[in-house]
């Protein structure tokens, strides 16, 4: 049987709240409260808004795995340009390049 509204609804918020108390929290905080004018300033177009939510869901992912900021650098590579210059925005992130 399918998973429910509410049945996805609860397993998003568990895993949120692991991400948001993993070792990635004040990284992903730093994410998401960048405006919408900081992301606009990579690219004209709406790349850097699909760049920017699956950087967000790396590092949510990261965050609640645990993973080492190696591997972290590794996964925001493979998202590409786009996705390191957003990160670049974020101190804490900024220092894996």
């Amino acid at each position: 049987m399918p998973e429910s509204f509410e049945e996805k609804l609860r397993r998003r918020a568990e895993e949120n709240r692991v991400a948001f108390q993993g070792r990635y929290k004040s990284e992903l905080n730093s994410l998401l409260g960048l405006s919408r004018d900081e992301i606009d300033e990579i690219t004209s177009d709406t790349t850097d808004l699909e760049k920017y939510d699956e950087l967000i869901e790396v590092v949510r992912m990261a965050s609640e795995s645990n993973l080492s900021q190696a591997a972290l650098k590794s996964k925001i590579e493979q998202l590409g340009g786009v996705a390191i210059e957003i990160a670049k925005k974020i101190p804490q992130l900024a220092t894996l390049f």
